[in-house]
Parts: C-alpha cells; sequence; structure tokens
C-alpha cells in the first residue's frame, strides 16, 4: 500500500482533553506507536484558527497518521482556545496569540503528566507564532517551525532564542505568501544556532504528497534522524 494521502497507519489513538490555567478544557488526540515507547513526542500547534486552521489541518493530520508507526514518535494534537474540529471545540475564544499561552502550557503539561518523552514543539504559521513566543518557557527538545508569518512575534522573542540550548528548525517555502527565504534568514539571523531550510517549489500551506513528504523527513530528520528514510510502502502483513 502506497503511503499518500489520508492513509492512516497504525497507532494508539486516544481522544484526549487539556486543561489550561485559565479554567478552560481544551480538545485533541494523542497518537503513539503500538509496539513500544515512543522515542520522542511532536506537540502540535495548528494554523490561524479565523483562517481554518484547526487540530486537522492537513500537515499535523498526516503527521498523526504516520509518524507513530514510521519513525516511533508519540504526536499530540489539540485545538486552541475557541478553535472547533470533527475532535470538539476548545473552550475559550481565539485571543490573537496572547491567552493561548495557557493553552502551550496546557499541552506541556500533559506530557510531562503522561511521561511522554524528548518533546519538540511543531508550530505551523499561526503555531509558529505561539512556539516562538511560550516555547521558551518549557523543557523542550527543540522547535520545528513550517512557514513561519512573523506577525506576532518581535524581534525580541526571536532573539531570545539565541541563548537556548533546544534546536531551531526553520522550514520556508520558496513561494511563501508571507516570509520567503531571504527575508527570513535575515530575520531569523540572531539565532545562530538555527537551521533554515528553504523548500524549492514549496508554498505556504504545503499542498500535495510531494511537500507533505518533504515537511514530514525534515521533522524526522531534526527529532528521530535513525528513522530515514520515510517509507512510501506500507506492508499491512
Amino acid at each position: 500500500m502506497e503511503i499518500r494521502g489520508p492513509v492512516l497507519l497504525p497507532a494508539h489513538r486516544e481522544d484526549v482533553e487539556l486543561h489550561t490555567l485559565d479554567g478552560l478544557t481544551l480538545v485533541g488526540e494523542l497518537a503513539t506507536p503500538i509496539e513500544h515507547a515512543p522515542v520522542a513526542t511532536l506537540v502540535t500547534l495548528h494554523p490561524l484558527p479565523t483562517a481554518g486552521g484547526f487540530m486537522d489541518s492537513h500537515i499535523l493530520r498526516k503527521a498523526a497518521a504516520r509518524l507513530p508507526a514510521l519513525a516511533d514518535l508519540a504526536v499530540l494534537r489539540f485545538n486552541t482556545r475557541g478553535t472547533t474540529s470533527p475532535r470538539g471545540t476548545s473552550e475559550g475564544a481565539f485571543d490573537g496569540g496572547g491567552a493561548e499561552a495557557f493553552d502551550v502550557a496546557a499541552a506541556m503539561e500533559f506530557v510531562q503528566d503522561r511521561g511522554l518523552p524528548h518533546p519538540w514543539l511543531v508550530g505551523w504559521s499561526f503555531g509558529t507564532e505561539l512556539a516562538l513566543k511560550y516555547g521558551r518557557d518549557h523543557p523542550v527538545d527543540g522547535i520545528v517551525l513550517l512557514s513561519p508569518p512573523l506577525h506576532r512575534t518581535t524581534e525580541t522573542e526571536i532573539a531570545a532564542w539565541a541563548g537556548e540550548p533546544c534546536a531551531v528548525v526553520v522550514l520556508v517555502p520558496e513561494f511563501d505568501d508571507y516570509l520567503r527565504p531571504d527575508e527570513a534568514r535575515r530575520r531569523f539571523a540572531p539565532i545562530e544556532h538555527a537551521t533554515l531550510i528553504p523548500v524549492e517549489g514549496g508554498r505556504h500551506l504545503w499542498v500535495g504528497e510531494t511537500q507533505t513528504r518533504r515537511v514530514l523527513t525534515e521533522i524526522v530528520a531534526a527529532v528521530n534522524p535513525d528513522a530515514l528514510p520515510l517509507p512510501t510502502e506500507w506492508n499491512q502483513d
């Protein structure tokens, strides 16, 4: 069976709830490998909910569908406050990246309570803003930023990562709608240890199987490189 599109590979999948310090309940899903404990954990942060972003935005959904089986990773997805998906609606209201600090904290508390290993924040678009703003408040091995627009992140918040020991991996599409590789190199220059990956032919929404595979490969290259190359076929036996 070719691994593409909506293919769902074997994993333990559990509907979960996250509880924020300001009293909200957020809905989500945890996917983990079937045969053994995960080697690392992806805490995913979805694109802008007012533009249709949610926990099922396709790159995050495909990460949860494939990477527990292909790369031994746990994948936590959740709807930030006020966001709706087929899983349900998280309580509260969108706050433009402000009160969403509580949402990130709730996710990291869940990871800690479950004993999930080596957490990485994986943000896409608006989710990259949350990772940059609040990731330093939590014990993470690194952050992976997909299509960062840098609309809500200040220069000071970016520069603060220069003193952090954790990895910073930035995927910038060649034809991004908001931030393209040359400008991204300038904006992320204060983080000397950041790895900036320009993706030829890439676009902000990473549409198509070729772009999906590229993004998932770069995530795994950062988090569990021993799992590469990712297979494109799955033996169902």
